[in-house]
Order: C-alpha cells, then structure tokens, then sequence
C-alpha cells in the first residue's frame, strides 16, 4: 500500500507552496486563507539512484519507482475542534492519512500575511497541536466510555484498552499527544480503534527564508520534546527550482550549498516517520521498488509485491544492492555465493533485492 503523509499547517504557513514544488501538481497558491477547500492530492515516486545503479547491471529498462500520495489539507486555524473555519472536514482528512509533515512559517515576508498578524513559529504549532489535541479528547473520552463497560466482562484486552484510554486522556488534558503514551501489549488494537490524530508521527517543515538550511532553534527543540523530527526547507525556493532544468537546478543548490533536493528531504523524513525501509525486485526487464515496515520478513515482503506470491511462497533468493552491482549482475553473484536462499522469516534490510521462488 502506497503510504500517505498530509501537509498540514496555518493558512499561509506555505503548505500549498510546498505541495506545489513537491508534486509540480499546480495547486492553487493564494494570499488568503482557505485556499485549498478539498485535500489535493498528489502521487509522487520516491527517487532511488540505488534502483536505477541496480538495474544498470541486469538490463531492465522499465523502471518503477515506489510512491508516496502527498495530501495538501486545507489550513486550520484557532477553533478548527470545534468547527471554526471548515476544521471538522479538515481534522477528517488529516485522520485519513499515515503521518502528518507540518509546515511551519519561519520566514519574513510583507507580502504575505498572517491569519494572526505576526510570525511565530512556536505559536503557530501551539495553536495547531491544540486543536488537534481538543478533536482527540472529545474522541478518547467518547471511546473510554464505551470500553469501560465492556472492561467489566473482565476481557482482558477491553481491560487493557480501558488503562491505556485513561492514559491517553490523561496526557491530552494536559496538552500532551497521544503518540507519548506507549501501546499495551495486550490491547496491540488500541491506538487503531482510537486513531488519534496526536498519535500520528509528524515531521515539523520550517519553512525558512530562501537560502536557509537550518531549522530555527525553537522549532528544533519543541520538535524535539514531543518525539517528532524537523527539517528546513524554503517552499518558495523549491518551487523556482522546479521550474529549472535539472543541470541548472543543481547548480543553484550547489551555490546555495543545498546538498538534496526539497522532496528528497520530505521523502526521507516520511520514511523514517513511518519506520520504513525499501527493498527492490530487479529483473531483466523491470526494476521496482517498495517499501515495508522496518523489521518485516521477506514473506511479509512478498506481501507487498502480491498477495499471490506471498501466499505461494517457497522461499527467497536475497542480495544486497552493492553486492548485486559489484559481481555486475545475478550470475556473477552466485558464483561469488553472495546470492542467498532465504526462508520465509528472513528480516529484510534496507537495500535489500529480493526474488521469491512461489507456486501457482
């Protein structure tokens, strides 16, 4: 399953911009705010040189990248948990997608106002997490009282679900996420029956002024205590850069001294949100790549390819990408023995090419 990351953000924060150079999808940028009304969304292929360096050594010529659906939600502002602006829609998209990449307004700018007539970034995140924190309240104490009484059949996960729901409300009353809370073992249903949205991983985006890199110092340590990551990255930079060519686009961030690209950034900071790694199948004519969960096995991999093949699976040839080009190629790698047999329970690694030998 492709995963999915909505932007989020107070109006003018940047989010469409950022969108726009991401995706290159044209969503409408104004200087007003509920400027996207209905998430846009946007499929965009996670580039990988080490999938184009390995299938330059079997031949494949079709090459097909992993995807991520990037969501642009529309702008929330003080009051969204209780309806204010269009915030019961735009706290539902946001419920729908896997993590939440939160753009904050780091940058000076005349031209462009603020919802709240300043530039502060902590207080923009306050205002946002607030909200979010509010929806999730109502929703958990909403779920502590259904589970409550069917903790009293003494099942012993409705128990379990019932302390970690009274955690969890504990934690939002006083304006902590839910994501700080840690899982019962008994209750491993628990944060999905609930789905908080505090209890998404968020990657804060200081949308810093052009030529930055550095994520300011304040968004770097809230970030830092509420167990999330940030980067920085000039949404209106990134998206002049997209209407370069790629030789002229990389001399600019060379001279900016950019070393990767705004959506290489985002990417990685989703992947590590989601705790994800990416494994190939490499053939003679189709490269691809995918993703799964840090820690999955090579039949939970073949999952990903096809439920037919994980369902067939008799066992798995492995390789690592750099061992795969250095013997240049698979014949080369059997006759160094750096291709493997794997059983179904192998762990795969990052970088790993995979090849499932199935029935049917």
């Amino acid at each position: 399953m492709p995963m999915k990351v909505g932007i989020v953000g107070m109006p003018n924060a940047g989010k469409s911009s950022l969108f726009n150079a991401l995706t290159q999808a044209g969503a409408e940028a104004a200087n007003y705010p509920f400027t996207t009304v209905e998430p846009n969304i946007a499929v965009v292929p996670v580039p990988d040189q080490r999938l184009l360096d390995t299938a330059a050594v079997t031949g494949a010529t079709d090459i097909r990248l992993d995807q991520i659906h990037v969501h642009d939600i529309a702008g929330l502002v003080r009051g969204a948990s209780k309806g204010e602006g269009l915030g019961n829609q735009f706290l539902a998209n946001i419920r729908e997608t896997d993590a939440i990449l939160h753009v904050v307004r780091a940058h000076e700018d005349d031209n462009v106002v603020h919802p709240e007539g300043r530039v502060d970034p902590i207080g923009d995140i306050e205002t946002i997490e607030t909200e979010l924190i509010f929806a999730d309240l109502d929703t958990a104490e909403r779920r502590l009282e259904r589970v409550s009484k069917q903790a009293k059949s003494l099942e012993a996960e409705a128990i379990a679900e019932e302390a970690w729901l009274k955690e969890v409300v504990a934690a939002l009353q006083e304006g902590k996420p839910a994501r700080i809370v840690p899982l019962p073992e008994d209750a491993p249903m628990a944060m999905k029956n609930l789905s908080p949205l505090t209890g998404k991983p968020v990657l804060f985006i200081a949308n810093v002024n052009e030529g930055e890199t550095e994520v300011p110092p304040a968004v770097a340590e809230y970030a830092k205590s509420q167990g999330a990551a940030a980067v920085a990255i000039s949404s209106r930079m990134e998206a002049e850069l997209v209407e370069m060519d790629d030789e002229e686009a990389a001399m600019m961030r060379e001279e900016l001294e950019i070393p990767e690209s705004g959506l290489t950034t985002v990417i990685n900071g989703a992947f590590g949100l989601l705790n994800l790694i990416t494994f190939f199948t490499v053939g003679e004519e189709i490269g691809q790549s995918w993703h799964i969960k840090r820690g999955g096995s090579a039949y939970d991999a073949a999952g990903e390819i096809h439920t037919d093949i994980q369902q067939g699976f008799v066992r798995a040839e492995v390789i690592n990408y750099k061992d795969l080009i250095d013997a240049g190629g698979y014949t080369g790698a059997r006759d160094k023995g750096t291709l493997r047999l794997e059983g179904r329970d192998y762990v795969m690694q990052d970088g790993d090419v995979l090849t499932v030998k199935h029935t049917g």
